[in-house]
């Protein structure tokens, strides 16, 4: 079974397209097959950008707001308090210079010793110039499934 850690705009682009092959994935892959988690702290960031994900999706909030219940119905949230510190120096280290907002993704990878999930190719760049391998693309998924 595959595990991967969703980012937020892994999350946030569901209700921008339900049709996309990012958000068929997310809601139809076989929970035999692949698992899909965050931190809690995902929630709070969704939240912060609502108005914009509302605002793009062209949808009523009410809508977007059941589009995302629906998503986090497929994904397995650890507490961020679960992250021991040591897990979010090092993480914090690798996310500085590019955007610090990552930085509970990048710490739970670590901690579950799982694969990221990301949408932002700046981030998914930096880490891997960084020596971080432990991160994918939705391309390098379907590849690997094939």
């Amino acid at each position: 079974m595959k595990i991967y850690i969703v980012d937020t705009n892994i999350v946030f682009s569901a209700p921008m397209n339900t049709q996309s092959r990012i958000g068929q994935f997310l809601m139809q892959t076989d929970d035999g097959q692949v698992e899909f988690y965050a931190p809690t702290y995902l929630k709070r960031e969704i939240e912060r950008h609502l108005p914009k994900l509302v605002r793009l999706a062209r949808l009523p909030e009410p809508a977007v707001r059941e589009i995302i219940d629906l998503v986090y119905t497929k994904i397995n949230f650890i507490d961020d308090a679960q992250i021991p510190i040591s897990t979010y120096s090092a993480a914090a280290r690798l996310v500085r210079d590019v955007d610090e907002f990552d930085v509970q993704f990048v710490a739970l990878t670590q901690y579950m010793d799982e694969i990221l999930w990301t949408g932002d190719r700046k981030l998914y760049r930096h880490l891997l110039k960084m020596g971080f391998d432990q991160v994918v693309t939705f391309e390098d998924i379907l590849e690997e499934l094939k």
